[in-house]
């Protein structure tokens, strides 16, 4: 049975505390945007998958009793930063698996200021379910005082350009490029546009990345409503429907620890295993894709995903980025919400603002930022611990 997203929202992402909200009320706000965009009242609900990582227990009832009380099972999810792309896994699998015919995945998260994790020392990562992939940064190249995704990620980078000949200003055309995207999404954190000489001369955070290369923490929300195709014919929503073409999720395998790099511990190979099996299972290859929303947390990641989605050679994804392959008049358009590095980073909303955008794009209704013609869309969640997940999103 196929799975169909008939209905996308989310609010805006922004900094920690500039709105007086709850996430209950940012998760109504996004929920009550996915279920008027496809016309579909909350009553018609019959699970919702719901994806958080800071808030408690639970939570998910609270947050969609804002929509209604009607009984429905719901699912607490927490996968790091994948947790939204999980809830919307969670969402397809009951409607494919032919459980559900209507399912609400829906993800949000109330933030902090300030960098995930702060700068303690390695002691302090030793029950931490990351601490095999901390272990293996300390072990290369020990443990500073700087925040510990930014140290990690920073030293993948390192060992990018010690490899393959990668220059900080290909990271930073990352960032350049994302910071200009955003500028066209009213949705977005920032939309402020920088040039590569000012994300190299931003305020370092661990080298070679600055902080106009870091995701900020973010609050927000999105949701999106799947459906079957029955479901879909039923209530005629088959002009407002976008077909989950292929999805898979990876976890860590041994290849994340083997060589002792902080790219593979950072999780490029089950990026590339995500994709394998996504399309696969879609039918499709990376040169049927023409959008992709993927996981810049950090500009090297970028990069990194660029490699495992097939995009380039291993190694070569600097002199992608550089060449214009990766924005409007490229071959693809990476990230034209701005990615997590420019429209935030909310971290249990943003697998499913990632969906959400792909669904205006592949629907052409992405105004200033639409890429032209898109009919296939790709999106690249990821969480250290560690999950990947890969969807295909194709519109017919």
């Amino acid at each position: 049975m196929k799975a169909y997203i008939v209905g996308a929202g989310m609010t805006k992402f922004e900094k920690p505390e500039t709105r007086d909200w709850q996430y209950w009320d940012m998760a109504r706000e996004a929920g009550t945007a996915a279920l008027a965009d496809a016309g579909v009242p909350y009553e018609k609900v019959e699970q919702a998958a719901v994806g958080y990582c800071f808030q408690a227990s639970t939570a998910g009832q609270r947050a969609v009793y804002e929509l209604g009380l009607t009984g429905i099972p719901v699912y607490n999810l927490n996968n790091n930063c994948a947790t939204g792309s999980t809830a919307l896994m969670t969402a397809r699998q009951f409607v494919e698996g032919g459980i559900a015919d209507c399912v609400l995945a829906l993800g949000f998260e109330k933030m902090s200021r300030g960098s995930l994790g702060g700068g303690a020392g390695a002691g302090d990562f030793s029950t931490s379910p990351v601490a095999r992939h901390y272990g293996i940064m300390a072990a290369a190249h020990g443990f500073e005082a700087s925040p510990p995704t930014a140290q990690i990620f920073g030293n993948a980078a390192r060992e990018h350009m010690e490899r393959y000949g990668t220059t900080e200003a290909q990271l930073a055309a990352v960032a350049a490029k994302n910071h200009l995207h955003s500028s066209r999404n009213p949705l977005a954190q920032f939309q402020d546009v920088y040039t590569v000489d000012e994300v190299l001369a931003a305020k370092p955070v661990h080298r070679p990345l600055t902080r106009l290369q870091c995701s900020p923490t973010s609050d927000g929300a999105a949701a999106v409503l799947v459906v079957s195709e029955r479901f879909a014919a039923e209530h005629g929503l088959e002009d407002r429907a976008v077909e989950i073409a292929g999805q898979a999720m990876t976890t860590d395998t041994g290849a994340s620890f083997a060589s002792g790099s902080c790219i593979d511990a950072v999780g490029r190979p089950m990026s590339r295993e995500a994709a394998r099996q996504a399309y696969e299972r879609a039918g499709l290859g990376i040169e049927d894709v023409d959008v992709i929303e993927l996981h810049d947390c950090f500009s090297i990641n970028e990069l990194l995903t660029y490699e495992a989605l097939g995009m380039c050679e291993e190694g070569a994804s600097g002199k992608l980025v550089e060449s214009g392959a990766t924005t409007y008049g490229g071959r693809w358009v990476v990230n034209p919400s701005g990615g997590l590095i420019s429209k935030g980073h909310p971290l249990g909303a943003t697998g499913l603002a990632q969906a959400a955008e792909l669904v205006r794009q592949l629907r052409g209704e992405a105004d200033a930022r639409q890429v032209p013609g898109a009919r296939v869309g790709l999106a690249h969640n990821i969480g250290l611990g560690g999950a990947a997940v890969v969807t295909l999103l194709r519109r017919s």
